[in-house]
């Protein structure tokens, strides 16, 4: 990638959250910015109001003059493009350099000190967290969001171009891209099993990742995860512990033991113990890089969190929403606990749209049960996103699966008659498919009759 004679940067599928934030890098470096996406939602409005050309079909004659030359444009693709895409074909068969967006970032990666954080759960909450503590800190810092943050109402935080921290995204292999100083690994349940077959399979291709990080670089693994290197986790014997956790005012207060000391006074504001651990992570790789306690304690308490992850929507005492991406049955596991957690008296209605037939196919019988735990269960069709369906494979098959009597499926035009009919005082709405374009819709009624 010769980023010198690069003029204008095309993305194709530049709507998706991590392509609209390298889009948004690359505008901020003084290139001329367009794409395609199929559809127009706020992240491409917020583009356009950038000065980024976009357009929503697929058509060659649409593209802007300027992507037109091989010699000064290059084209920058995610693997949820479909291979028969025009744009895309047209672009490989006329001499432009065509790219996956792994690529590029691997290469603006390789240039920098780069901290990557890895794994099936939790990476965007973990990378915002990382990148807040260190901008706050005063690091020349650009982190790449995989979602929205609340802090910068971005998905990408530019202090500078020194670090960088990334989301390693193992969909698709495309994290063997990176070449990270430190990289930490999260969680390696099975996922993406389309992709895979199987889940050594995705185990192998972390520890191919683990074999990415630079020379004297440094690897940080939640504790119990089948590979080595500094390890962190809460009330343990890891490396890095948070100890003596107490909740005051729906916060949590805490200590973190390192290696070499105990740091104490923490407070951290999102609920649940996976975004405690989330935080810890963060707050390792910002101490091993050097970063002083006093400022990473104040610059953890004003962490806001990433819209749809556990954001709250209303919060009275009355009713409580909250809207959240989980799509994973131990995701759901997660926002279950932290509900029960801040709330446990309160009887709680769940909203839950799978994402991709072939995922709700080979986690079925622990999306039931993880579903099942909540007192009221609303089910939406599958959001089908990259894939075709699968027969047999539907929400009416999942919703018998599920043990709990208080279940329905729904239709999207029935949802907020079904949620008003409810009278439980905690809503939550979780799933990664277009259910989140829903949530203002549901925000707005339930607050007016509220």
């Amino acid at each position: 990638m010769n980023l010198e004679r690069t003029h204008s940067i095309y993305f194709i599928g530049i709507g998706g959250i991590g392509m609209s934030a390298l889009a948004r890098y690359f505008v901020a470096k003084g290139l001329t910015v367009g794409g395609y996406d199929k559809t127009q939602t706020e992240i491409t409005n917020a583009l356009e109001n950038l000065g980024v050309s976009i357009h929503f079909d697929d058509n060659i004659n649409q593209v802007e003059s300027e992507f037109l030359n091989p010699n000064t444009t290059l084209i920058v693709y995610t693997p949820a493009i479909p291979g028969s895409h025009g744009e895309l074909n047209y672009f490989k068969s006329n001499g432009f350099e065509v790219l996956k967006r792994s690529a590029v970032l691997g290469e603006i990666t390789k240039q920098t000190f780069c901290l990557a954080v890895a794994g099936t759960h939790g990476k965007t909450t973990t990378t915002s967290i990382l990148g807040h503590l260190l901008n706050a800190c005063d690091v020349e810092v650009t982190a790449f969001l995989g979602g929205i943050s609340e802090n910068y109402n971005s998905n990408l935080i530019l202090k500078g171009t020194d670090v960088t921290v990334v989301e390693a995204d193992e969909f698709d292999r495309s994290f063997l891209a990176l070449s990270p100083d430190f990289a930490c690994i999260t969680s390696m349940d099975a996922d993406h099993l389309d992709i895979y077959g199987n889940a050594s399979e995705l185990i192998k291709s972390f520890e191919d990742f683990s074999e990415k990080i630079k020379p004297n670089g440094k690897l940080f693994v939640k504790n119990g995860l089948p590979i080595k290197g500094i390890t962190y986790g809460i009330e343990d014997d890891s490396d890095y512990s948070v100890k003596n956790i107490k909740i005051i005012n729906g916060s949590y207060v805490f200590d973190v033991k390192t290696p070499n000391t105990l740091l104490e006074n923490f407070k951290f504001s999102l609920p649940g113990r996976h975004n405690l651990s989330n935080a810890l992570i963060a707050l390792a790789m910002s101490v091993e890089y050097g970063l002083p306690h006093p400022q990473l304690a104040k610059a953890l308490a004003s962490y806001k969190g990433v819209k749809r992850r556990f954001t709250y929507q209303i919060k009275t005492e009355d009713l409580v929403y909250i809207d959240d991406y989980a799509h994973h049955p131990e995701e759901i596991n997660a926002v279950h606990q932290a509900v029960r957690e801040m709330y446990p008296n309160r009887k709680v209605l769940a909203v839950f749209q799978p994402h991709l037939y072939s995922r709700t196919q080979d986690f079925a019988n622990e999306f039931a049960t993880s579903l099942s735990q909540f007192d009221e269960i609303i089910l939406l069709d599958i959001y089908p996103a990259r894939e075709l369906p699968i027969e047999g494979v539907t929400s009416k098959w999942l919703l018998d699966k599920i043990r709990n009597n208080n279940k329905k499926l729904v239709g999207k035009s029935e949802l907020i008659d079904q949620i008003k009919a409810s009278d439980a005082s905690v809503l939550l709405t979780i799933g990664a498919g277009d259910i989140g374009e829903e949530v203002k819709h549901i925000k707005n009624v339930l607050s007016i009759a509220n």
